[in-house]
Protein backbone atom coordinates (compact mmCIF):
# COMPACT_ATOMS: atom_id res chain seq x y z
CA UNK A 1 0.00 0.00 0.00
CA UNK A 2 0.65 3.24 -0.95
CA UNK A 3 2.41 5.04 1.87
CA UNK A 4 0.36 8.08 1.04
CA UNK A 5 -2.49 5.94 1.47
CA UNK A 6 -1.58 5.18 4.98
CA UNK A 7 -1.22 8.11 6.15
CA UNK A 8 -4.59 8.87 5.03
CA UNK A 9 -6.13 5.96 6.34
CA UNK A 10 -4.66 6.46 9.88
CA UNK A 11 -6.22 10.47 10.13
CA UNK A 12 -9.06 9.19 8.76
CA UNK A 13 -9.04 6.29 11.92
CA UNK A 14 -7.58 9.38 14.12
CA UNK A 15 -10.27 11.89 13.14
CA UNK A 16 -13.15 9.25 13.94
CA UNK A 17 -12.87 9.88 17.94
CA UNK A 18 -13.76 13.28 17.11
CA UNK A 19 -13.90 15.94 20.30
CA UNK A 20 -16.45 16.04 22.85
CA UNK A 21 -18.60 18.52 21.44
CA UNK A 22 -18.21 16.56 18.41
CA UNK A 23 -20.68 13.80 20.16
CA UNK A 24 -23.03 16.18 22.05
CA UNK A 25 -26.31 15.89 20.39
CA UNK A 26 -28.17 18.78 18.75
CA UNK A 27 -31.60 19.05 18.46
CA UNK A 28 -32.98 20.54 14.94
CA UNK A 29 -33.70 24.37 15.91
CA UNK A 30 -37.39 25.24 15.90
CA UNK A 31 -38.43 27.51 13.10
CA UNK A 32 -37.76 31.32 14.33
CA UNK A 33 -41.55 32.13 13.63
CA UNK A 34 -42.04 34.53 16.67
CA UNK A 35 -44.75 36.67 14.90
CA UNK A 36 -48.20 35.89 13.38
CA UNK A 37 -48.50 36.01 9.59
CA UNK A 38 -49.05 33.87 6.60
CA UNK A 39 -45.81 31.61 7.58
CA UNK A 40 -47.91 29.83 10.06
CA UNK A 41 -50.67 28.61 7.46
CA UNK A 42 -48.62 25.47 6.68
CA UNK A 43 -47.39 24.23 9.57
CA UNK A 44 -51.32 24.53 10.67
CA UNK A 45 -52.00 22.77 7.87
CA UNK A 46 -49.62 19.99 8.31
CA UNK A 47 -50.66 19.58 11.88
CA UNK A 48 -54.15 19.37 11.78
CA UNK A 49 -54.21 17.12 8.50
CA UNK A 50 -52.50 15.07 10.88
CA UNK A 51 -53.91 15.03 14.34
CA UNK A 52 -57.77 14.79 12.84
CA UNK A 53 -56.75 11.43 12.42
CA UNK A 54 -57.85 10.73 15.47
CA UNK A 55 -61.34 10.92 14.66
CA UNK A 56 -60.99 7.92 12.41
CA UNK A 57 -59.91 5.60 14.89
CA UNK A 58 -61.58 6.71 18.31
CA UNK A 59 -64.20 4.08 18.61
CA UNK A 60 -61.91 1.19 17.55
CA UNK A 61 -61.94 -1.96 19.43
CA UNK A 62 -60.81 -6.07 18.94
CA UNK A 63 -57.94 -7.55 17.72
CA UNK A 64 -56.67 -5.23 15.50
CA UNK A 65 -55.38 -3.06 18.31
CA UNK A 66 -55.76 0.36 20.27
CA UNK A 67 -57.44 3.37 18.76
CA UNK A 68 -54.20 5.07 19.71
CA UNK A 69 -52.00 2.18 18.30
CA UNK A 70 -53.80 3.04 14.99
CA UNK A 71 -54.02 6.25 15.31
CA UNK A 72 -50.23 7.02 15.91
CA UNK A 73 -49.54 4.63 12.83
CA UNK A 74 -51.41 7.05 10.55
CA UNK A 75 -49.44 9.51 12.04
CA UNK A 76 -45.94 8.48 11.21
CA UNK A 77 -47.29 8.10 7.76
CA UNK A 78 -48.97 11.58 7.22
CA UNK A 79 -45.54 13.12 9.16
CA UNK A 80 -43.49 10.91 6.48
CA UNK A 81 -45.64 12.25 3.31
CA UNK A 82 -45.50 16.23 4.41
CA UNK A 83 -41.45 15.63 5.20
CA UNK A 84 -41.34 14.08 1.72
CA UNK A 85 -43.68 17.70 0.57
CA UNK A 86 -41.23 19.76 1.94
CA UNK A 87 -38.46 18.38 0.41
CA UNK A 88 -39.52 19.52 -3.20
CA UNK A 89 -38.91 23.26 -2.48
CA UNK A 90 -41.70 24.31 -4.41
CA UNK A 91 -42.23 28.19 -4.10
CA UNK A 92 -46.52 27.92 -2.54
CA UNK A 93 -45.32 25.46 0.15
CA UNK A 94 -42.03 27.93 1.00
CA UNK A 95 -44.81 31.63 1.31
CA UNK A 96 -47.13 29.09 3.65
CA UNK A 97 -44.01 28.09 5.83
CA UNK A 98 -42.22 31.25 5.07
CA UNK A 99 -39.48 30.59 3.69
CA UNK A 100 -37.24 26.95 2.42
CA UNK A 101 -34.77 27.47 5.45
CA UNK A 102 -37.83 26.96 8.15
CA UNK A 103 -39.35 24.31 5.27
CA UNK A 104 -36.27 22.14 6.03
CA UNK A 105 -36.46 22.39 9.81
CA UNK A 106 -40.39 21.68 9.27
CA UNK A 107 -38.60 18.99 6.82
CA UNK A 108 -36.60 17.38 9.92
CA UNK A 109 -39.07 18.13 12.47
CA UNK A 110 -41.86 15.84 10.47
CA UNK A 111 -38.68 13.34 9.92
CA UNK A 112 -38.19 13.01 13.47
CA UNK A 113 -41.45 12.50 14.86
CA UNK A 114 -42.56 10.07 12.36
CA UNK A 115 -39.37 7.89 13.51
CA UNK A 116 -40.61 7.86 17.10
CA UNK A 117 -44.64 7.40 16.16
CA UNK A 118 -43.75 4.40 14.16
CA UNK A 119 -41.79 3.47 17.12
CA UNK A 120 -44.73 3.55 19.52
CA UNK A 121 -47.10 2.00 16.62
CA UNK A 122 -44.99 -0.81 16.88
CA UNK A 123 -44.93 -0.68 20.66
CA UNK A 124 -48.60 -0.96 21.11
CA UNK A 125 -50.05 -2.24 18.33
CA UNK A 126 -50.91 -6.18 18.65
CA UNK A 127 -52.68 -7.70 15.52
CA UNK A 128 -53.14 -6.65 12.20
CA UNK A 129 -55.44 -8.18 9.74
CA UNK A 130 -56.54 -8.09 5.74
CA UNK A 131 -58.70 -5.43 4.68
CA UNK A 132 -62.28 -6.92 3.53
CA UNK A 133 -62.11 -8.61 0.80
CA UNK A 134 -58.83 -9.10 0.83
CA UNK A 135 -56.91 -12.11 1.92
CA UNK A 136 -55.04 -12.50 4.94
CA UNK A 137 -51.96 -13.34 3.14
CA UNK A 138 -51.67 -9.60 1.50
CA UNK A 139 -52.17 -7.88 4.91
CA UNK A 140 -49.42 -10.65 6.58
CA UNK A 141 -47.14 -9.77 3.28
CA UNK A 142 -47.45 -6.11 3.82
CA UNK A 143 -46.93 -6.36 7.50
CA UNK A 144 -43.68 -7.83 7.04
CA UNK A 145 -42.67 -5.50 4.14
CA UNK A 146 -43.35 -2.85 6.92
CA UNK A 147 -41.41 -4.33 9.67
CA UNK A 148 -38.33 -4.70 6.94
CA UNK A 149 -39.48 -1.31 6.04
CA UNK A 150 -38.81 0.04 10.29
CA UNK A 151 -35.50 -1.39 10.31
CA UNK A 152 -34.65 0.57 6.88
CA UNK A 153 -35.84 3.97 8.78
CA UNK A 154 -33.68 2.72 11.64
CA UNK A 155 -30.54 2.27 10.19
CA UNK A 156 -30.93 5.27 7.79
CA UNK A 157 -31.67 7.49 10.45
CA UNK A 158 -28.84 6.45 12.28
CA UNK A 159 -26.54 6.63 8.86
CA UNK A 160 -28.39 10.51 9.30
CA UNK A 161 -27.07 11.38 12.54
CA UNK A 162 -23.58 10.32 12.70
CA UNK A 163 -21.82 12.93 10.77
CA UNK A 164 -19.00 10.37 9.71
CA UNK A 165 -20.84 9.42 6.79
CA UNK A 166 -20.19 12.19 3.81
CA UNK A 167 -22.66 14.34 3.06
CA UNK A 168 -22.97 13.68 -0.59
CA UNK A 169 -23.31 9.74 0.56
CA UNK A 170 -25.52 10.73 3.00
CA UNK A 171 -27.88 12.55 0.35
CA UNK A 172 -27.46 9.23 -1.61
CA UNK A 173 -28.78 7.57 1.49
CA UNK A 174 -31.16 9.77 2.22
CA UNK A 175 -33.22 9.20 -1.12
CA UNK A 176 -33.98 5.98 0.13
CA UNK A 177 -36.37 7.00 3.06
CA UNK A 178 -39.19 5.96 0.35
CA UNK A 179 -38.80 2.63 0.73
CA UNK A 180 -40.11 2.89 4.40
CA UNK A 181 -42.50 4.99 3.57
CA UNK A 182 -44.06 2.50 0.84
CA UNK A 183 -43.65 -0.24 2.99
CA UNK A 184 -45.18 1.57 5.60
CA UNK A 185 -48.25 2.65 3.52
CA UNK A 186 -48.86 -0.44 2.63
CA UNK A 187 -49.37 -1.86 5.26
CA UNK A 188 -51.86 0.87 6.31
CA UNK A 189 -53.84 0.39 3.55
CA UNK A 190 -54.24 -3.18 3.84
CA UNK A 191 -54.87 -3.44 7.83
CA UNK A 192 -57.93 -3.59 9.56
CA UNK A 193 -59.66 -0.19 9.73
CA UNK A 194 -62.89 0.89 11.40
CA UNK A 195 -63.77 2.34 7.69
CA UNK A 196 -63.21 1.18 4.60
CA UNK A 197 -60.42 2.32 1.89
CA UNK A 198 -63.33 3.55 -0.78
CA UNK A 199 -64.84 5.52 2.27
CA UNK A 200 -64.01 9.56 2.74
CA UNK A 201 -61.08 8.90 5.58
CA UNK A 202 -59.67 5.85 2.88
CA UNK A 203 -59.45 8.44 0.29
CA UNK A 204 -58.17 11.04 3.00
CA UNK A 205 -55.01 9.02 3.90
CA UNK A 206 -54.76 7.35 0.67
CA UNK A 207 -53.96 10.96 -1.02
CA UNK A 208 -51.46 11.97 1.18
CA UNK A 209 -49.55 8.41 0.88
CA UNK A 210 -49.99 9.11 -2.89
CA UNK A 211 -49.01 12.78 -2.39
CA UNK A 212 -46.11 11.56 -0.24
CA UNK A 213 -44.56 8.68 -3.31
CA UNK A 214 -45.65 11.78 -5.85
CA UNK A 215 -43.40 14.41 -4.03
CA UNK A 216 -40.41 12.25 -4.05
CA UNK A 217 -40.58 11.27 -7.72
CA UNK A 218 -40.67 15.00 -8.43
CA UNK A 219 -37.94 16.11 -6.08
CA UNK A 220 -35.47 13.28 -6.67
CA UNK A 221 -36.65 12.03 -10.66
CA UNK A 222 -37.68 14.75 -12.01
CA UNK A 223 -35.70 17.91 -10.04
CA UNK A 224 -31.92 16.01 -9.15
CA UNK A 225 -31.88 13.88 -12.73
CA UNK A 226 -33.83 15.77 -15.57
CA UNK A 227 -34.89 19.40 -14.78
CA UNK A 228 -31.74 20.48 -12.76
CA UNK A 229 -31.76 23.87 -12.81
CA UNK A 230 -30.09 26.72 -15.19
CA UNK A 231 -27.13 26.40 -17.09
CA UNK A 232 -23.98 28.72 -15.87
CA UNK A 233 -20.53 29.15 -17.07
CA UNK A 234 -18.01 30.20 -14.59
CA UNK A 235 -15.98 33.52 -15.94
CA UNK A 236 -14.43 34.69 -12.92
CA UNK A 237 -12.73 33.08 -9.20
CA UNK A 238 -10.95 35.13 -6.90
CA UNK A 239 -10.09 34.06 -3.37
CA UNK A 240 -9.91 36.86 -0.07
CA UNK A 241 -8.98 35.08 3.20
CA UNK A 242 -11.11 31.84 3.45
CA UNK A 243 -13.31 32.94 1.20
CA UNK A 244 -13.81 32.13 -2.45
CA UNK A 245 -16.10 35.07 -4.88
CA UNK A 246 -17.58 33.22 -7.81
CA UNK A 247 -19.01 34.60 -10.69
CA UNK A 248 -21.55 33.01 -13.29
CA UNK A 249 -22.47 34.21 -16.54
CA UNK A 250 -26.18 32.38 -17.75
CA UNK A 251 -26.11 30.08 -20.75
CA UNK A 252 -29.64 31.46 -22.09
CA UNK A 253 -31.85 33.78 -20.27
CA UNK A 254 -30.76 35.35 -16.63
CA UNK A 255 -32.29 33.74 -13.58
CA UNK A 256 -35.05 36.66 -11.64
CA UNK A 257 -34.01 37.03 -8.34
CA UNK A 258 -34.97 39.37 -5.67
CA UNK A 259 -32.10 40.82 -2.92
CA UNK A 260 -31.48 38.20 -0.37
CA UNK A 261 -32.28 35.41 -1.93
CA UNK A 262 -30.39 32.23 -2.35
CA UNK A 263 -29.85 29.13 -4.87
CA UNK A 264 -28.09 25.82 -5.19
CA UNK A 265 -24.80 25.32 -6.86
CA UNK A 266 -23.53 22.70 -8.68
CA UNK A 267 -20.72 22.39 -10.45
CA UNK A 268 -19.64 20.21 -13.32
CA UNK A 269 -16.33 19.00 -11.74
CA UNK A 270 -16.17 15.61 -10.36
CA UNK A 271 -16.69 15.67 -6.51
CA UNK A 272 -18.07 18.62 -6.79
CA UNK A 273 -21.75 17.53 -8.53
CA UNK A 274 -23.97 17.98 -4.69
CA UNK A 275 -25.65 20.58 -4.51
CA UNK A 276 -24.97 23.37 -1.89
CA UNK A 277 -27.09 26.73 -0.92
CA UNK A 278 -25.27 29.87 -1.44
CA UNK A 279 -26.64 33.37 -1.17
CA UNK A 280 -26.87 35.49 -4.41
CA UNK A 281 -24.80 38.77 -3.58
CA UNK A 282 -25.30 40.27 -7.49
CA UNK A 283 -28.18 42.65 -7.60
CA UNK A 284 -31.49 41.95 -8.98
CA UNK A 285 -30.70 43.46 -12.64
CA UNK A 286 -27.56 42.18 -12.69
CA UNK A 287 -26.99 39.65 -15.72
CA UNK A 288 -24.18 37.68 -14.06
CA UNK A 289 -24.97 35.86 -10.37
CA UNK A 290 -22.20 36.08 -8.31
CA UNK A 291 -21.49 34.04 -4.64
CA UNK A 292 -18.80 34.14 -2.14
CA UNK A 293 -18.22 30.70 -0.48
CA UNK A 294 -16.30 30.34 2.34
CA UNK A 295 -14.37 27.05 3.13
CA UNK A 296 -15.91 25.42 5.67
CA UNK A 297 -15.73 21.34 4.51
CA UNK A 298 -14.25 19.74 1.76
CA UNK A 299 -16.30 21.17 -1.50
CA UNK A 300 -15.45 24.30 -0.08
CA UNK A 301 -11.87 23.64 1.04
CA UNK A 302 -10.06 23.81 -2.42
CA UNK A 303 -12.72 25.45 -4.87
CA UNK A 304 -10.37 27.88 -5.97
CA UNK A 305 -7.81 25.37 -6.88
CA UNK A 306 -10.78 22.61 -8.18
CA UNK A 307 -13.06 25.27 -11.02
CA UNK A 308 -11.55 27.10 -14.00
CA UNK A 309 -12.99 29.51 -16.26
CA UNK A 310 -15.19 28.29 -18.75
CA UNK A 311 -16.81 25.46 -16.16
CA UNK A 312 -19.76 24.59 -16.09
CA UNK A 313 -22.80 25.29 -13.26
CA UNK A 314 -25.90 24.37 -12.86
CA UNK A 315 -28.21 26.35 -10.63
CA UNK A 316 -31.44 25.74 -9.16
CA UNK A 317 -33.31 28.40 -7.58
CA UNK A 318 -33.91 30.84 -6.53
CA UNK A 319 -35.10 30.57 -2.80
CA UNK A 320 -36.16 32.34 0.23
CA UNK A 321 -37.78 35.38 1.57
CA UNK A 322 -34.97 37.16 3.49
CA UNK A 323 -35.92 41.06 2.95
CA UNK A 324 -33.40 43.46 3.15
CA UNK A 325 -35.61 46.16 2.70
CA UNK A 326 -39.41 46.19 4.49
CA UNK A 327 -42.33 46.48 2.19
CA UNK A 328 -43.13 49.37 4.93
CA UNK A 329 -41.70 50.70 8.10
CA UNK A 330 -41.78 53.69 10.50
CA UNK A 331 -38.50 52.82 11.76
CA UNK A 332 -34.67 52.75 10.70
CA UNK A 333 -33.58 49.83 8.58
CA UNK A 334 -30.50 48.03 10.24
CA UNK A 335 -28.45 45.14 8.96
CA UNK A 336 -26.24 43.08 11.38
CA UNK A 337 -24.18 40.83 9.08
CA UNK A 338 -21.02 38.48 10.26
CA UNK A 339 -18.31 38.00 7.66
CA UNK A 340 -19.42 36.10 4.76
CA UNK A 341 -22.81 36.67 5.66
CA UNK A 342 -22.19 39.95 4.59
CA UNK A 343 -23.79 38.48 1.19
CA UNK A 344 -27.30 38.82 1.33
CA UNK A 345 -26.67 42.87 1.82
CA UNK A 346 -24.06 43.38 -1.01
CA UNK A 347 -26.84 44.12 -3.55
CA UNK A 348 -29.14 45.14 -1.86
CA UNK A 349 -26.32 48.12 -0.64
CA UNK A 350 -25.51 48.50 -4.61
CA UNK A 351 -29.54 49.14 -5.14
CA UNK A 352 -29.81 51.82 -2.72
CA UNK A 353 -33.30 52.12 0.11
CA UNK A 354 -36.45 52.21 -1.68
CA UNK A 355 -37.53 56.41 -2.24
CA UNK A 356 -38.85 57.82 1.15
CA UNK A 357 -36.32 55.43 3.23
CA UNK A 358 -33.38 56.33 5.53
CA UNK A 359 -30.38 54.88 4.04
CA UNK A 360 -30.16 51.55 6.37
CA UNK A 361 -27.07 50.99 8.98
CA UNK A 362 -24.78 48.16 8.30
CA UNK A 363 -23.10 46.75 11.67
CA UNK A 364 -20.09 44.81 9.57
CA UNK A 365 -18.64 41.80 11.78
CA UNK A 366 -15.30 41.04 11.04
CA UNK A 367 -12.13 39.26 12.18
CA UNK A 368 -10.15 41.82 10.42
CA UNK A 369 -10.39 44.12 7.54
CA UNK A 370 -8.02 42.67 4.72
CA UNK A 371 -10.11 39.44 5.32
CA UNK A 372 -13.69 41.28 5.28
CA UNK A 373 -15.43 40.08 1.76
CA UNK A 374 -17.36 43.28 -0.59
CA UNK A 375 -15.67 45.90 1.98
CA UNK A 376 -13.80 48.32 -0.92
CA UNK A 377 -18.13 47.50 -2.79
CA UNK A 378 -19.37 49.06 0.61
CA UNK A 379 -16.95 51.63 1.76
CA UNK A 380 -18.21 53.03 -1.88
CA UNK A 381 -21.64 52.69 -1.49
CA UNK A 382 -20.93 54.34 2.46
CA UNK A 383 -19.43 57.36 0.33
CA UNK A 384 -22.26 57.71 -2.19
CA UNK A 385 -25.07 58.10 1.21
CA UNK A 386 -26.58 54.33 0.01
CA UNK A 387 -26.12 52.76 3.35
CA UNK A 388 -24.15 53.78 7.03
CA UNK A 389 -21.41 51.45 7.21
CA UNK A 390 -20.01 50.77 11.21
CA UNK A 391 -17.54 48.14 10.89
CA UNK A 392 -16.24 45.81 13.98
CA UNK A 393 -13.20 44.33 13.38
CA UNK A 394 -11.26 41.83 16.24
CA UNK A 395 -8.23 42.56 15.92
CA UNK A 396 -8.45 46.03 15.96
CA UNK A 397 -10.69 45.48 19.54
CA UNK A 398 -14.05 46.78 18.27
CA UNK A 399 -16.37 44.40 18.75
CA UNK A 400 -20.39 44.75 18.32
CA UNK A 401 -22.47 45.05 21.27
CA UNK A 402 -25.48 46.70 22.56
CA UNK A 403 -23.89 49.63 23.66
CA UNK A 404 -22.57 49.99 20.05
CA UNK A 405 -26.69 49.71 18.65
CA UNK A 406 -27.98 51.86 21.52
CA UNK A 407 -25.17 54.93 20.99
CA UNK A 408 -26.72 54.59 17.44
CA UNK A 409 -30.50 54.42 17.74
CA UNK A 410 -30.97 55.59 21.84
CA UNK A 411 -32.15 53.69 24.54
CA UNK A 412 -35.65 52.57 22.76
CA UNK A 413 -34.71 53.37 19.17
CA UNK A 414 -35.22 49.69 17.93
CA UNK A 415 -38.50 49.52 18.47
CA UNK A 416 -39.98 50.35 15.19
CA UNK A 417 -37.01 48.88 13.68
CA UNK A 418 -36.57 46.55 10.37
CA UNK A 419 -33.58 44.10 11.34
CA UNK A 420 -31.92 41.70 9.53
CA UNK A 421 -29.55 39.69 10.73
CA UNK A 422 -27.05 36.95 8.62
CA UNK A 423 -23.76 35.40 10.08
CA UNK A 424 -22.50 32.74 12.92
CA UNK A 425 -24.87 31.50 15.16
CA UNK A 426 -23.42 33.11 18.26
CA UNK A 427 -23.22 36.80 16.56
CA UNK A 428 -27.27 35.90 15.80
CA UNK A 429 -27.83 34.76 19.13
CA UNK A 430 -25.75 37.85 20.93
CA UNK A 431 -26.92 40.58 18.63
CA UNK A 432 -30.72 39.56 19.17
CA UNK A 433 -30.38 39.82 22.76
CA UNK A 434 -28.97 43.40 22.35
CA UNK A 435 -31.69 44.75 19.86
CA UNK A 436 -34.51 43.22 21.78
CA UNK A 437 -33.01 45.01 24.74
CA UNK A 438 -33.17 48.37 23.18
CA UNK A 439 -36.85 47.49 22.10
CA UNK A 440 -36.77 45.42 18.82
CA UNK A 441 -39.73 43.34 18.87
CA UNK A 442 -39.14 41.42 15.39
CA UNK A 443 -35.66 39.86 14.07
CA UNK A 444 -35.53 38.59 10.46
CA UNK A 445 -32.82 35.98 10.28
CA UNK A 446 -32.63 33.04 7.72
CA UNK A 447 -30.46 30.29 8.74
CA UNK A 448 -30.22 27.62 6.19
CA UNK A 449 -28.91 24.30 7.59
CA UNK A 450 -29.47 21.02 5.72
CA UNK A 451 -28.25 18.48 8.01
CA UNK A 452 -27.32 17.84 11.74
CA UNK A 453 -25.92 15.01 13.42
CA UNK A 454 -23.42 14.05 16.08
CA UNK A 455 -19.67 12.71 15.84
CA UNK A 456 -16.92 14.37 13.93
CA UNK A 457 -17.30 15.64 9.83
CA UNK A 458 -15.00 13.29 7.83
CA UNK A 459 -15.77 14.24 4.26
CA UNK A 460 -12.14 16.21 3.74
CA UNK A 461 -10.37 13.18 5.24
CA UNK A 462 -12.05 10.93 3.42
CA UNK A 463 -11.81 12.87 -0.06
CA UNK A 464 -7.76 12.80 1.25
CA UNK A 465 -7.94 9.27 1.41
CA UNK A 466 -9.66 8.46 -2.28
CA UNK A 467 -7.50 11.00 -3.73
CA UNK A 468 -4.44 9.30 -2.60
CA UNK A 469 -5.98 5.92 -3.74
CA UNK A 470 -6.76 6.70 -7.21
CA UNK A 471 -6.39 10.88 -7.78
CA UNK A 472 -9.80 11.97 -8.71
CA UNK A 473 -8.76 15.48 -10.00
CA UNK A 474 -5.87 14.76 -12.33
CA UNK A 475 -5.91 18.32 -14.25
CA UNK A 476 -3.90 21.58 -12.97
CA UNK A 477 -4.77 24.30 -11.66
CA UNK A 478 -6.41 26.44 -14.56
CA UNK A 479 -3.77 29.36 -15.19
CA UNK A 480 -7.55 31.83 -15.39
CA UNK A 481 -8.44 31.27 -12.22
CA UNK A 482 -9.11 34.62 -10.59
CA UNK A 483 -8.59 36.78 -13.84
CA UNK A 484 -10.83 38.33 -15.01
CA UNK A 485 -11.21 40.82 -18.73
CA UNK A 486 -13.14 43.20 -20.41
CA UNK A 487 -16.72 43.27 -19.61
CA UNK A 488 -16.74 40.57 -17.27
CA UNK A 489 -14.52 42.41 -14.53
CA UNK A 490 -16.76 44.14 -11.94
CA UNK A 491 -15.34 45.01 -8.58
CA UNK A 492 -16.56 42.91 -5.47
CA UNK A 493 -17.92 40.28 -6.76
CA UNK A 494 -18.93 39.11 -3.21
CA UNK A 495 -21.36 36.22 -2.25
CA UNK A 496 -21.96 34.14 1.15
CA UNK A 497 -22.96 30.23 1.90
CA UNK A 498 -25.54 29.62 4.45
CA UNK A 499 -24.84 29.54 8.26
Amino acid sequence: MKPEVTDAAEVVARTMIGRPHDWRLRRPAPPQMPALGPHWIGPVMALSSTLVGWFAFNDTVGRSGTAFALFIGSVSIMLMAWSNLLSTRISALEQLFGGVDRMYRWHRWFGALSVVAMWLHTQTVDDVKGIAGASRDVAKTAQDLASTGTNILYALVGLSLLRWLPTRWWRISHKFLILPFVFASWHFYTATKPYANDSAWGRWFGAFMLLGIAAWLYRVVWRDMIRKGRLHRVVGVERTGDSVALELEPVGAPMRHALGQFAFVKIDRPGMREPHPFTIASAPDDRSLRFVIRDLGDWSHDLDHRVAIGDRVIVEGPYGRLEPFPSRTHGPIVWIAGGVGITPFLGAARSGAPAGSAPPHLFFCVRSRDDAPGLDELIDAHEAGRVVVHVHASDEGTRLGADDLGTAFGANGLRDAHIVMCGPTTLVRDMTAAVTSLGARHVHVEGFDIRTGIGPDLSRHIDRLLAAWQPRFSHPPSTEVGARSGDDQRAGDKATSRP
